[in-house]
């Protein structure tokens, strides 16, 4: 009945699209032991510029996929939108599939695998030159320099301009889809104190601390969901 829905996701919404979360029985958190280091210290900004091989050895074997497609739910969010219903995604997640659904405005609170830039000069790079890159490392093509992914690393804030831009959305949203998330990962999780609008409607495998305030909660896979929506 709504027109001005919002839906803030995180790593559960790419789950079924066979990227692994960080803090289920299979994410990348319980494959510690396997590089000698953490994976938040791997994926920090100082690890990064300290020790740039082992950061894509890991990036590359557990945070790249670019063989993943959108499933239910990223098709059924770009429809919501091409009926103008929805009018944005918050989307935790790097992997770009929201885009590649159809969605067009998305905004990415922790940055894309699929933009890259040097470290040196500023050119951008594509993930498929991240890729098929002959060394560990990829290096500009323009000045030599080290290339970094457009994500958001421990240690590294937020784009000021995607916070903004997702407060704003937030505070005017009339009701705010939340699926795929636990909301324990701050400061992302902690937008959802700006909503002030008629419905909150959560979609997550396990509770979270927001469920006792929600108009409707459904503890289930949020692309399953989306599939009976979709009559799939």
């Amino acid at each position: 009945e709504h027109q001005n829905i919002l839906f803030f996701g995180g790593a559960g919404v790419s789950t079924e699209s066979g990227i692994p979360d960080f803090r289920s029985e299979s994410g990348l958190y319980y494959a510690r032991e396997h590089y000698g280091y953490s994976p938040e210290q791997m994926l920090s900004h100082s690890f990064f510029v300290a020790k740039p091989e082992e950061f894509y050895r890991y990036y590359r074997e557990n945070i790249l996929h670019p063989e993943a497609k959108p499933n239910p739910a990223h098709r059924g969010l770009a429809a919501m939108e091409s009926e103008g219903k929805l009018k944005g995604v918050i989307t935790q997640n790097i992997d770009g599939l929201h885009q590649m659904a159809g969605s067009r405005v998305v905004q990415e609170l922790h940055g894309s695998v699929l933009r890259n830039y040097c470290t040196r000069c500023g050119e951008p790079h594509s993930l498929d030159y991240v890729v098929k890159y002959p060394e560990t490392v990829p290096r500009c093509r323009i000045c030599g320099g080290m290339v970094k992914p457009d994500v958001v690393l421990y240690e590294e804030a937020l784009d000021e301009d995607v916070l903004e831009t997702s407060i704003r959305l937030i505070r005017e949203a009339e009701v705010l889809l939340v699926g795929g998330t636990s909301l324990v990962v701050y400061p992302a999780a902690g937008l959802l104190r700006y909503f002030s609008g008629k419905e909150l409607v959560l979609i997550n495998k396990s509770p979270t601390s927001y469920d006792s305030g929600a108009t409707l909660v459904l503890n289930e896979k949020i692309g399953e969901v989306f599939s009976v929506l979709n009559g799939q």
